[in-house]
Order: structure tokens, then sequence, then C-alpha cells
């Protein structure tokens, strides 16, 4: 199976299929996808976005994003949900050069995991009672699409070292996503040199806050974002195979 599935205008998206879970068991390939924006689908992009037959989108932008750049085409029997899981707003292209990159974006997460918790909780909500494909997605794919993609994961049993190396598969779209930000921002130089990376670190470093303040990512879920065991059984009982 494709992780990665090609698209002209879509640099990031992605099958969250075929990772092992501590049990013993897989995560389904064609369920759960995630992405950058799916606004930018056209033509046969489209087309090939419709083959997948995907029943719900998560669309986790802020609403001003959405109302700049759109979002997914309306399609009969397609579910639109818009979750804004961040609620502090920055903009990478000007981050301070001079900072530690991958410590000031495990920052941000943290922020997002603090504030975002009744989005983020939806958001797992939806993925556990969909019984179509679903696509999760930010604008780039990266951030606020990674950190759910990761506790997704985390929740599902899948091992850290297979969700960082997840996270950091982000870096293969890195040159896309520079060129997009350069096209769309023309007169602007971008400060800083970390735009669209997407190390493994930072993704460990994310994980290992949580785990330093409530003891894993499932007692954060638990705790902070107030998930419980029925909700993650139904998220195993729809995303994992024997």
């Amino acid at each position: 199976m494709r992780r990665h599935i090609e698209f002209e205008r879509l640099h990031n998206f992605r099958d969250l299929g075929g990772y092992r879970t501590q049990d013993g068991r897989t995560v389904q390939w064609g369920r759960l996808y995630r992405s950058d924006s799916l606004s930018k689908l056209q033509g046969a992009d489209w087309d090939q976005f419709l083959a997948l037959k995907v029943g719900a989108v998560i669309d986790l932008r802020y609403p001003w994003e959405i109302e700049a750049k759109g979002r997914v085409p309306d399609s009969e029997g397609l579910e639109y949900i818009n979750l804004s899981v961040e609620h502090r707003p920055y903009d990478q292209a000007e981050i301070d050069p001079d900072l530690d990159p991958w410590r000031f974006l495990a920052d941000r997460y943290a922020e997002v995991a603090l504030d975002g918790a009744e989005e983020l909780l939806q958001a797992l909500k939806v993925i556990a009672s969909g019984n179509a494909p679903q696509v999760f997605h930010c604008a780039s794919g990266k951030d606020r699409t990674g950190l759910l993609a990761g506790l997704v994961l985390a929740l599902l049993g899948v091992a850290e070292d297979d969700i960082v190396a997840d996270f950091a598969l982000t870096e293969l779209a890195t040159e896309r996503l520079i060129a997009d930000w350069t096209a769309a921002n023309p007169g602007r130089t971008m400060t800083w040199p970390g735009y669209g990376r997407a190390p493994e670190e930072v993704m460990r470093l994310f994980m290992s806050d949580l785990t330093a303040t409530y003891g894993s990512v499932h007692d954060y879920a638990v705790e902070h974002l107030g998930v419980d065991e029925t909700l993650i059984s139904q998220l195993r009982t729809q995303l994992l195979s024997t």
C-alpha cells in the first residue's frame, strides 16, 4: 500500500494505515488520512480525492484561514467539520532564527494541547464514530495535523518511534511547502530557515513534555481532554484490524 498519495496541488497527503500496535494489531489502510489544506483540490486532484470515498473532513484551521484560503469543495455525502485546535496564532515565517527551532515548535504544540482540549476531543469523537474514510488537515499538514495524528496513533497503541517517524515524513514535502509560501507572499522575506521542517525531534520533545506532566500521552488524553476508555475502544474498533 502507498503511504504517500500523490496529487498535483496537495503536497502532504498521507495514509495513516499500516502501523503496528502494541497488542499486535495494525492500523487499517484507506481509513484515515492526514493532509495539507484540501482547499487546493481541483480538476484531476478532485477526481482522485473523490475516488477515495472520504465521508468526513476535519479542518483544523482557524475560521479566518478558511475565509482567506477556502475549504474542501462541497460534495454529496461528504461531511465537513471545522475544529480550530490552535488558539494562539503565530507566523512561522517570522520566527526568530536565533531561537532553538525545535524547542520553539514543541512549545507551540504544548499550547495547542492545552488550549485546544475541546476541539481535540471532538476530533477524536468524530474519528471514532465514522464508518467511512476520513481526512484531517490544517494548512501545511504539519503541526496541528501532526499533533492530532500523533495523539490518534498513541491512543491506538502505536509505538513512539513509529509516531515520530510518521511526523517526520512531512520533510519530504518541505521544498514544495516553501515554494507555495513564496508564491503566495510576493515581496516578503522568510526569516526563519526552519519553515516547513518537521524533524523527529519536535514530536519527541512534545511527547516527552506530555509524559513529564501527565505520565503518558494516554493519561494526558484522559486527564486533560476527557477521553474515556469507551472512546479509546471505539477508535481501536474503527481503525485497527487483526
